[in-house]
């Protein structure tokens, strides 16, 4: 059987080193390309080393080119538009993972789906994705019960945004199906009685945390409780491989990890 040609946007970063790692290790899949910044310091390295993966013949390189089947974007979002371009140009299908957007990037990538195969997440994780579809569920049940729903995520101290994208899902999801309007990012003060239209989200930053994700329904009561947490970054990996080999040989459009997990059966 043919390999799938992967390539890595991001790669010399923590989640690109362990997709590289994973990527070799995979009888499936064949790493083609490894991508970071033009003034990356470690341009021209062999990626398997910078990865701890052994040599595997694959230089850290500026460049895009039409030698891979995916490439699996793991960055930041300031590099957003030149990427999506370039695909569009290469006609390269892209599983997109880097999270941060802004409601006008999100835009540009909901309109780079009419041109290439892209399947957008904010979270790669199988479990995560899993999670969602159970809370979606839990909505829908206690829509119009008087319930309180609150989101607490925990994430390492490098984390630059907050709250993470996977919370903001959740919280998007959950308030489609209860009809919740309003955000409250975090409580200080005398504000008031909780307003029976908001959703919470609480941000923690601690140490090396992968992830972990809490989303509690409260009721008078009672309370239910959905967690998900990461032992360690595999997981996102894992999860964008499998993304990477779902969206091969996929028409034009836009998928999620939902498609992967064929939850929408």
């Amino acid at each position: 059987m043919t390999k799938i040609r992967i390539g890595i946007n991001g790669a010399a970063g923590r989640m690109g080193q362990r997709l590289i790692a994973l990527t070799a290790a995979d009888t499936d899949l064949a790493l083609a390309a490894a991508l970071e910044i033009a003034e990356h310091p470690l341009l021209g390295k062999d990626v398997g080393m910078i990865a701890g993966a052994g040599m595997l013949g694959i230089p850290l390189t500026a460049e895009l080119k039409k030698n891979i089947d995916v490439l699996i974007d793991f960055s930041s979002p300031k590099g957003m538009d030149a990427l999506l371009q370039r695909c569009i140009e290469l006609q390269i299908p892209l599983v997109f993972a880097t999270t941060g957007l802004s409601p006008e990037q999100t835009a540009r990538l909901r309109e780079a789906a009419a041109k290439i195969p892209l399947l957008w997440s904010p979270s790669m994780s199988m479990t995560v994705n899993l999670a969602m579809k159970l809370c979606e569920s839990a909505a829908q049940a206690l829509c119009g019960k008087d319930a309180d729903v609150e989101i607490i995520e925990k994430h390492h101290r490098f984390k630059v945004d907050a709250p993470s994208g996977t919370a903001l899902k959740f919280g998007q999801l959950i308030a489609d199906k209860m009809n919740l309007t309003e955000q409250q990012h975090g409580r200080r003060g005398d504000i008031g009685k909780r307003k029976r239209s908001e959703i919470g989200y609480h941000a923690v930053r601690i140490g090396d945390n992968p992830g972990e994700h809490t989303i509690l329904f409260g009721l008078l009561g009672e309370t239910l409780e959905v967690t998900v947490k990461a032992s360690n970054r595999d997981c996102y990996a894992t999860g964008a491989l499998a993304a990477a080999k779902f969206l091969h040989g996929k028409p034009v459009g836009l998928y999620g990890m939902s498609d992967v997990l064929e939850l929408s059966r």
